[in-house]
């Protein structure tokens, strides 16, 4: 096995695989949200037991998520107006 190649014998780089972003965040995000009707379910048995956090740990997990989708939305709308700038 060798560990170094020169440039003529490598191959060329594979084209990056499409992948729906939202889908991955979302699934996240909804993880979250289960986690945190969970955490105020059973606040009273998480208090006792020291772990009041993991509600705020829920809440920022779902407000991060929504961030995110929101990032990921404007990122692929900016990439649609660009793809259909440049065929135009």
């Amino acid at each position: 096995m060798r560990l170094w190649l020169s440039e003529s014998e490598r191959r060329p780089d594979p084209a990056p695989a499409r992948a729906d972003a939202r889908k991955a965040v979302l699934v996240g995000t909804v993880a979250w949200l289960v986690a945190l009707v969970a955490s105020l379910v059973f606040r009273a048995q998480l208090e006792a037991a020291g772990l009041g956090w993991l509600l705020w740990a829920a809440v920022t997990g779902l407000a991060l998520g929504v961030i995110g989708l929101v990032v990921v939305q404007l990122i692929r709308r900016r990439a649609a107006r660009q793809e259909a700038g440049s065929a135009g």
